[in-house]
């Protein structure tokens, strides 16, 4: 079976890439306690609007759907699943939850995994949560003629429980040394989970849950108020890329994890910097229209209401509206379509 050793790790020479990486997110979490204690409510907005998007973003790589108004009403759980799809939302939501409210005693071993994984199925009829796989599950990919392909073989089912506790075991006596950055432990815990794939159904799901779960247990919260897994989704053939370069080789134990721990840290370090840019836009000095105005400049192309209200929290959606109307009257920008075809574009683009 597959042997999994982290100590290997302690002195393993990584690149400079990876080591400023590092350096950069420690830099933002120094920072982090210090953003925390401002703006309470401007935070609990920016927590519900990361909820929201880590839901559907999570769910959407996986091809699972629904419209923007019952997904916020799913995530705040004014309605009940009228389908499968929204059985899976509600069941992510619903996992979501547990990690941001109980994360510090949720500890990283099978039992919880499996544990969490049967939360994830707690709105559907399937069988099949909080169960190891019992079948091999190949990842397949299909080419534009039709022809499958078999990208990846995962471990069998017989190896999948042991390997999962092995990897639980060597993560936390591993972080416990601390002769290896979680930073870097994270990243190799989570792509060795992904090439276990170790259940039937949900294994990337389980992956960025389990992400959030580990960040927020090393002190790294900013999951909570920019959504990750919007950011992998917004770069998901580079997600797949990452961890297919970094799969060569894994069943052998000769792989090199760096491409996929590059991307992770990659996609860490873009959530702080869009936390620190909002919380800059929501100024207790700033006016409203300030806010928004600020806002408009972080974004290339064309954007929308919901888009700024999303960047302003502490705005009422009427000061977002008349910021807008404002903005448009002193043509710093231009409003194009109507009803819910609207958008805007800043008016330095247009030349």
């Amino acid at each position: 079976m597959r042997k999994f050793i982290y100590s290997k790790y302690r002195d393993y020479k990584w690149d400079g890439k990876i080591m400023g990486l590092v350096a950069g997110i420690h830099e933002y979490r120094g920072r982090q306690t210090m953003y925390l204690s401002q703006r309470p409510a401007v935070l609990d907005k920016l927590v519900e609007i990361a909820k929201v998007q880590s839901t559907e973003s999570s769910n959407a790589i996986e091809g699972i759907r629904t419209t923007s108004n019952r997904l916020k009403q799913l995530v705040a759980e004014k309605t009940t699943p009228k389908n499968r799809d929204e059985e899976e939302i509600a069941g992510y939501r619903h996992v979501l939850e547990i990690i941001h409210n109980n994360y510090k005693d949720i500890p990283i071993t099978s039992n919880y995994i499996l544990q969490l994984h049967k939360e994830l199925y707690r709105f559907s009829n399937k069988s099949l949560g909080g169960k190891y796989k019992n079948v091999q599950n190949q990842i397949i990919s299909i080419d534009a003629n039709g022809l499958e392909q078999i990208v990846f073989t995962p471990l069998e089912p017989y190896e999948t429980e042991p390997a999962i506790k092995m990897i639980c075991r060597q993560y936390n006596e591993e972080l416990a040394s601390e002769d290896v950055d979680p930073l870097i432990l994270i990243p190799i815990f989570i792509h060795d989970f992904l090439c276990i794939h170790p259940f039937s159904d949900g294994n990337g799901r389980m992956s960025r849950l389990l992400t959030t779960l580990l960040l927020y247990r090393s002190g790294y919260v900013v999951g909570r108020y920019v959504s990750l897994e919007k950011k992998i989704a917004e770069t998901k053939q580079l997600y797949y890329q990452a961890l297919n370069d970094s799969q060569v080789g894994w069943r052998e134990g000769t792989e090199d994890v760096t491409p996929f721990i590059k991307y992770l840290l990659q996609i860490i370090i873009a959530a702080y910097r869009d936390f620190e840019e909002r919380i800059d836009i929501v100024d207790q000095k700033s006016t409203a229209v300030d806010q928004v105005h600020k806002a408009i400049n972080m974004i290339i192309g064309k954007f929308t209401k919901s888009e700024i209200m999303e960047l302003c929290p502490g705005l009422s959606r009427s000061a977002v509206e008349k910021s807008l109307r404002e903005l448009v009257e002193k043509n710093v920008i231009v409003k194009r379509g109507v009803g819910r075809g609207t958008y805007y574009l800043r008016s330095d683009s247009l030349v």
